[in-house]
């Protein structure tokens, strides 16, 4: 009986068991439902497979995805004075920054790195909207300053992707105060005679949209990104007028003149890497 009990029992069990499975190991698409197989899903750059919805992507990602493999750098941003006005509202900024820093594995809401895409030299700085809603603190202003300034010095373009709620309320003027500044970082760039590009993706609202975002020599666009200034219902009560649908997506703005481009997210480092050549007067093979 033993031996039954001891050797036969367990193997049995463990022939049967069920085995657990990764939670990870299958993610939902938030549009159309669908699951789709993680590895697939970042094969295909967090785009879903079925409807082409395109999901919201870390800074990491970004660079990954824009810069030509194993070819960037991160650069170091200024440091800026942590919570300047001691703001607190449910809990103190102090502690939001903590846990946003915690939660990311960066510093504040822009990456920048330089490197090369498709062979040419660019500085790329990327928003995360995961780090405060991607809100424009002193932090960014500052960051996005130093990657202007890196432009100019390695004669390279500045691209940006933006991703961003607006202001970061906690810093009161001081966020608002960003907003010129970071207009004069375009200015130094488009001074130097280097391109300038914009890459909007879901969302970019708020004073980013009112600012350097909406100033690129080019502006491109994720489809179906919500870009605009205040949420549909404030100004639908404010013009009291029905607004068309979609009219704050990155379709309905390239159908009306206000972007360049919208370009899916697999196809963009190869359109980027084509633009920086036309842009910066590359010479291009001779009609046959």
């Amino acid at each position: 009986m033993s031996w039954l009990t001891e050797y036969v029992r367990p193997k049995i069990r463990t022939l049967f068991a069920r085995r657990d499975v990764p939670e990870n190991l299958w993610v939902q698409c938030p549009a159309c439902q669908q699951m789709i197989f993680h590895a697939e899903l970042e094969k295909n750059q967090k785009v879903c497979t079925a409807c082409g919805h395109h999901m919201r992507a870390d800074a990491d990602e970004r660079l990954r995805w824009t810069f030509d493999a194993d070819s960037y750098s991160r650069i170091e941003l200024p440091k800026v004075p942590q919570d300047p006005l001691r703001f607190r509202d449910s809990q103190r900024y102090s502690d939001r920054l903590r846990a946003a820093r915690e939660a990311t594995g960066a510093e504040d809401a822009l990456t920048v790195a330089h490197g090369t895409i498709g062979g040419a030299k660019a500085v790329v700085a990327v928003m995360d909207f995961s780090f405060l809603a991607g809100s424009m603190g002193a932090a960014v202003g500052e960051g996005l300053v130093s990657a202007a300034k890196l432009a100019v010095l390695q004669e390279a373009p500045l691209i940006v992707f933006t991703s961003s709620g607006g202001a970061r309320m906690q810093e009161g003027a001081i966020s608002l105060m960003q907003m010129p500044r970071t207009v004069i970082a375009t200015r130094l760039v488009k001074e130097a005679g280097l391109p300038f590009i914009v890459v909007l993706t879901d969302p970019t609202t708020g004073g980013v949209t009112a600012s350097f975002a909406m100033l690129g020599d080019l502006q491109i666009a994720e489809p179906g990104a919500l870009i605009g200034f205040a949420g549909a219902r404030v100004i639908a009560q404010t013009v009291r007028e029905t607004l068309p649908e979609g009219f704050q997506r990155a379709e309905y703005l390239h159908e009306h003149g206000m972007l360049d481009m919208v370009v899916r997210r697999t196809e963009m480092a190869a359109t980027l890497a084509r633009l920086i050549g036309l842009l910066r007067g590359a010479e291009l093979p001779a009609a046959a």
